[in-house]
C-alpha cells in the first residue's frame, strides 16, 4: 500500500514563529510549484496561486489561520472536454491545536476567541504547513463539473431506441445477415 501523496507547496511554520500580536504571510506560488499543484488536484493548469495568512496566537500552545486561497484553475469542459478558465478566491478559517488538546484551553483567552466557523485541526509537531492549507483550500474550491459557458449536455430523448447503452451491438447484429444466434 501507498503512502499519502507528497504535498507539491509547502511552506511550514512553527507556533513559536508566531508573535503575540500575530503575523501576516503572503504566499505566492512560482511556475513549478504551480505545475505540481495543478497534477496534485488534478486540473490541466493552474495559471495563477497566492495565499494569505493571518496567523495569531489562541492561548499558549493553539493557532489560529484565517485567510483565503485565490487561484486561476483550468480545467476540461465536462461536456466538450474543452479547456474552461476558472477563478477561485476560497476563505480559510482554521484553529491549530497541539493533539489531545482542547483549542483556548488557557484561561486568560478562553473559548470566545474561538469561533464557532473555525475549524480544529491537530498541530503536527508545533507547526502547520501554509502550502499544504492553501492546496487543500485550493482542492476545495474547485468546480467538480465545469462547463464552457453556454454549453449544456443534452441527454437522449426518452424512448429513443437508438440511445441505449447497446444500440450500437444490436445495430451490428442486425447487419449480420439476419441471422439468429
Amino acid at each position: 500500500m501507498s503512502g499519502p501523496l507528497p504535498q507539491p507547496w509547502s511552506v511550514p511554520i512553527t507556533v513559536t514563529e508566531v508573535h503575540e500580536s500575530g503575523v501576516h504571510v503572503d504566499l505566492v506560488a512560482d511556475p513549478p510549484t504551480r505545475e505540481a499543484v495543478a497534477k496534485f488536484v488534478g486540473v490541466l493548469e493552474v495559471v495563477h496561486l497566492e495565499a494569505h495568512f493571518d496567523l495569531s496566537r489562541v492561548g499558549s500552545d493553539d493557532l489560529r489561520v484565517a485567510g483565503n486561497v485565490r487561484a486561476t484553475v483550468v480545467q476540461a469542459c465536462v461536456v466538450t472536454l474543452d479547456p474552461v478558465r476558472n477563478d477561485i478566491d476560497e476563505p480559510i478559517s482554521l484553529i491549530f491545536a497541539p493533539p489531545g488538546s482542547t483549542p483556548g484551553a488557557n484561561p486568560a483567552t478562553s473559548m470566545q476567541s474561538v469561533d464557532i466557523e473555525d475549524s480544529l485541526e491537530e498541530l503536527r509537531e508545533g507547526s502547520v504547513d501554509l502550502g499544504a492549507i492553501a492546496t487543500e483550500f485550493l482542492l476545495l474550491g474547485i468546480d467538480p463539473y465545469p462547463r464552457k459557458p453556454g454549453v449544456a449536455f443534452d441527454s437522449p430523448a426518452e424512448g429513443d431506441p437508438s440511445a441505449h447503452p447497446f444500440a450500437a451491438l444490436a445495430a451490428l447484429k442486425k447487419g449480420d445477415g439476419g441471422k439468429d444466434s
